[in-house]
């Protein structure tokens, strides 16, 4: 993954209109930024592991269009999202200073396989790997590599996998060894607003409530709340509706439902809100530089509530 800085003579990216210089550019952090790293080939899947039907050529098929589940197919979630969980859990506690985003990948993939199931993420769309590793001020879709994470980084690992015909999705964003207070706070926030959507999940509700309550708690903390990537909806398919927005959207006015699945990820920010995606396509970074953090899980609607389908027990 690498990032890049905006020359002086580009438009700022705070979106003024003012060329970079004339900005924001003597007032931005000058921290060090992630550098590029060198990407393994793609991990092979055995035989006789179904895949879905993007495994080949890249290209998903059809959205599904029922959103909500029959009991059935809500067990079979349950149990995509629990081995999701417990490979978030397991490369989870192997993040240390020097360890590579590629070896990540590979106790993730060797993972998967070993419980019978298919890295979602694995050639979707063409993404090269198993896991999405963004660190620091990458906020998504960062392509595992070898540079080695160092110490004061901070790092979110996301998390898919197909089981059973089903996808269960979560991510988490750890500390590398001893991280500053700006970053620690950073990952609290987030972590405090992935829980108060989820709070705002129950039937009869417009799924921008969700976005509403995240919204709200990291203004409160002077954070930015990215706006380019969504939740979504999950179960036969990686990615269907409902899009579900981390800030307040009068468009997104769909009704909850018992038995609808999908995701809350906020992606928030020390800085701008605003990101760059960078030359391959997939790896996107805040546009100022500066820090940003995620925590995702999938959930159920209940007939009186909500199921985090990928907590841990403090989270349930």
């Amino acid at each position: 993954m690498g990032v890049r800085r905006l020359s002086p003579n580009d438009n700022c990216w705070c979106g003024s209109g003012k060329r970079y210089r004339r900005c924001h550019m003597e007032t931005d952090p000058d921290a060090d930024l992630v550098v590029p790293g060198e990407v393994s080939p793609r991990r092979t899947v055995p035989d006789g592991i179904a895949r879905p039907d993007y495994s080949v050529t890249g290209r998903p098929g059809p959205r599904s269009r029922s959103l909500v589940k029959a009991p059935e197919a809500v067990e079979r979630m349950r149990a995509a999202c629990r081995a999701a969980r417990h490979v978030l859990d397991l490369i989870g506690r192997h993040v240390a200073p020097g360890v590579t985003t590629d070896e990540l990948d590979a106790i993730a993939h060797d993972e998967y396989i070993r419980l019978g199931g298919y890295p979602s993420t694995l050639n979707y769309q063409g993404y090269p790997k198993s896991i999405c590793t963004s660190v620091n001020e990458v906020i998504c879709h960062g392509i595992p590599d070898d540079r080695p994470l160092q110490d004061g980084d901070i790092v979110n690992l996301d998390v898919t996998i197909y089981l059973d015909g089903m996808h269960g999705d979560c991510s988490a964003t750890f500390p590398v060894g001893t991280i500053d207070e700006a970053s620690k706070r950073l990952m609290a926030v987030t972590h405090e607003c992935l829980l108060l959507g989820v709070e705002a999940v129950r039937p009869g509700v417009r799924v921008n409530e969700i976005g509403r309550a995240i919204e709200r708690h990291a203004i409160a903390h002077d954070m930015g709340v990215v706006r380019a990537f969504t939740g979504h909806g999950i179960g036969e398919t990686f990615h269907m509706d409902p899009q579900v927005p981390h800030f307040y959207d009068p468009r997104a006015d769909d009704e909850l439902l018992p038995g609808m699945t999908f995701t809350i990820e906020p992606m928030i920010t020390l800085g701008t809100w605003r990101h760059i995606v960078l030359e391959d396509d997939w790896t996107a970074v805040t546009a100022d530089g500066r820090r940003t953090a995620q925590y995702e899980h999938t959930v159920l609607v209940t007939e009186d509530g909500v199921e985090i389908l990928t907590g841990s027990e403090a989270d349930r």
